[in-house]
């Protein structure tokens, strides 16, 4: 039997507004979250630009916010989400996207 494919929610807020990703821990990292994680580590040696878990994945993106935007006045960051949020997301029109 084949392995179910576990997908996370981030939420990814910008400017006042948010859009809430959806993938499996290596797209997000690879695909959607990639070059914001290699630009923080660029500034941090600290911050891990391939984590493993769902935590270190939020925590190290907004690590990478943090340092790539400075003093912003209104500065990107992510939270976590749920697959409710998602739907929920998606039926009222809000921005939704997939980490393919």
């Amino acid at each position: 039997m084949a392995k179910a494919i576990k997908y996370y929610y981030v939420k990814k807020y910008h400017r006042g507004h948010y859009t809430i990703v959806k993938g499996t821990i290596d797209q997000l990292v690879n695909n959607y979250f990639g070059y914001t994680l290699d630009c923080g580590r660029s500034w941090n040696d600290r911050i891990n630009s391939k984590p493993k878990t769902y935590k270190s994945l939020i925590s190290n993106l907004n690590k990478s916010y943090r340092e790539t935007m400075g003093s912003c006045y209104d500065p990107d960051f992510v939270d976590e989400a749920t697959e409710e949020d998602y739907i929920n997301a998606e039926a009222n029109g809000y921005r939704t996207s997939e980490a393919m």
